[in-house]
């Protein structure tokens, strides 16, 4: 669900037809129908007049709505779009160092919400080996998390219940039941 910015000042810049309010009032009423799912959403840093004022209130949308994780960019100029002439074009500086504050806030909230999965039994859906070790199987749960985990290789294609031992960050590690 792309919010791309939480300014409305920068959404209206980038031709959005919704305000960050309408955004969470969307993803609340998303949450109440369907109270485990799992969000995720794109985010543009560095956009043309981006201030810092505009960016803290990127930082906390992100914050207030806690995506599971968010697939994060800088802005750069394309030819023939409105915003490639527009004026006050960011350095490329500031967006680093946004994208490097953006992703260092999504990271700790991914985090947060991977370690709700700590000792818990998911359903995953075995996807076959292990990307990093071919002793553990890999899948993914409903909402998406990649687990990693002990199991049977007959049951790659099936739904398995799994055990979540350890919570990282972008990962989950589990033993199948």
């Amino acid at each position: 669900l792309p919010i791309q910015s939480g300014s409305n000042r920068i959404l209206k810049a980038m031709n959005r037809h919704y305000t960050n309010e309408d955004y969470i009032e969307l993803v609340g009423r998303i949450r109440k129908s369907i109270p485990e799912i799992a969000l995720t959403t794109d985010i543009i840093v560095g956009f043309p007049g981006e201030t810092e004022q505009d960016f803290d209130q990127t930082l906390n949308i992100v914050k207030k709505i806690k995506f599971d994780s968010a697939f994060t960019f800088m802005y750069s100029p394309r030819t023939g779009t409105p915003a490639a002439i527009m004026e006050q074009q960011i350095s490329d500086d500031v967006k680093k160092e946004r994208l490097a504050k953006l992703m260092e806030t999504q990271n700790e909230i991914t985090g947060e919400i991977n370690k709700a999965y700590q000792d818990k039994i998911v359903e995953v859906l075995v996807e076959g080996p292990g990307k990093n070790d071919p002793n553990l199987l890999s899948g993914r749960t409903r909402t998406n998390k990649l687990v990693n985990f002990k199991g049977d290789t007959n049951t790659i294609g099936c739904l398995a219940d799994v055990n979540i031992t350890q919570a990282k960050n972008w990962t989950l590690k589990g033993i199948m039941i």
